[in-house]
């Protein structure tokens, strides 16, 4: 089975933050980019039964009734008979009881909501419009609605205090949701913020505000599964496992990733050439090397590591003889249990330094 990405790139407005494809909303721009997002997905869906479903953007939410009816019509094309997990993302401010019966009723059954920050400094900062009584208010609306629900919280801006943090921190736990994604802020190319030459914060204080997020959300009994991710137990986010295991999924859409058959692709960012139904801007067939190279980069996101049963498994190959492990099993950097390896706890906020030794 295979897991669906779907990206809908149009917002009400641009966060100073996000790197994702995506563009004012014009409803206009919109339909016609559903007819061509229903072009794609019949020429590349392959008919096989797919395992979860996550529309992204951008902001889905930001769609009008109409134009979700549409998109919902499109994608009853998949083979949703052994579906575990139809993921939606709404913006704080686009919540309505109208599009939340909707979507209950057409089979998604797992809300993301990108909260962020409780802070109206930061907010701005952010270039978010919600408020924290909005929040607090929608998101007891989605929870008439729906129980899996995850939020998004960003630490680390350049202009945060910590005392910000911790009071963000108690307020997204006040929410009683199963599931939290906490994202240091990364300045991007291309954005407000980077643009505009800010500065990131010392790697001092975005570790302490790292420790104290999981520190606070395992206390509360979140199991911190992986480097940003905590979720009560049984509330883990199926569709990124299913990135994080290298499994195949389609990504339809503007700037949409897959990985099918082992190929790679990139769709194109130009809104123009999707809308000539030029979809694919790359494409690229995988040595069983790069395959493998993959397998470490995301399994080792995951704090439970790599089953390297199932890696001998998958590549007929011992882990250990193909990468920079032993070494690092020495050193405790990486720890083996059975059958399962992982960096060692403490380390992770140094992974990609640990993946580098691994790959060298």
């Amino acid at each position: 089975m295979r897991s669906v990405y779907i990206h809908i790139p149009f917002c009400s407005s641009i966060c100073s933050y996000c790197d994702f494809c995506k563009f004012l909303h014009d409803e206009i721009w919109a339909d016609e980019y559903l007819s061509h997002l229903e072009k794609e997905i019949n020429k590349y869906y392959d008919n096989d039964e797919v395992r979860t479903i996550y529309i992204g953007g951008g902001t889905p939410s930001v769609l009008s009734m109409e134009n979700l009816k549409k998109l919902f019509s499109i994608i009853k094309v998949f083979d949703v008979s052994k579906l575990e997990e139809f993921t939606f993302e709404m913006n704080v401010n686009d919540i309505t009881e109208e599009k939340l019966s909707f979507l209950k009723e057409n089979g998604v059954n797992r809300i993301s909501v990108g909260v962020e920050s409780f802070n109206k400094i930061n907010l701005k900062y952010l270039n978010r419009k919600h408020t924290k009584q909005e929040i607090i208010n929608n998101i007891k609306l989605v929870k008439k609605y729906f129980e899996n629900i995850n939020v998004d919280l960003m630490y680390a801006l350049s202009i945060e205090k910590f005392s910000v943090l911790k009071s963000d921190v108690k307020e997204i736990l006040k929410l009683g949701v199963p599931h939290i994604s906490a994202y240091s802020l990364i300045l991007e190319p291309n954005t407000a913020l980077f643009v505009n030459k800010v500065r990131p914060i010392s790697e001092d204080l975005d570790y302490k505000m790292y420790k104290y997020i999981e520190k606070k959300l395992t206390k509360k009994g979140y199991h911190h599964y992986e480097v940003s991710n905590y979720s009560i137990p049984g509330y883990e986010s199926v569709h990124n496992l299913n990135y994080w295991d290298n499994n195949e999924y389609y990504g339809f859409g503007l700037g949409a990733h897959g990985f099918i058959s082992e190929l790679r692709y990139e769709n194109t960012r130009s809104f123009n050439t999707y809308l000539k139904d030029n979809f694919r801007f790359n494409e690229l067939v995988l040595s069983k090397r790069e395959d493998m190279e993959n397998e470490i980069i995301l399994g080792f996101r995951k704090l439970d590591g790599i089953d390297i049963v199932e890696f001998f498994n998958k590549y007929h190959t011992n882990i250990q003889d193909e990468f920079n492990i032993t070494p690092l099993l020495k050193n405790g950097l990486l720890v083996l249990k059975d059958n399962m390896m992982f960096i060692r706890k403490d380390k992770v906020y140094v992974m990609n330094t640990i993946l580098n030794e691994i790959l060298k």
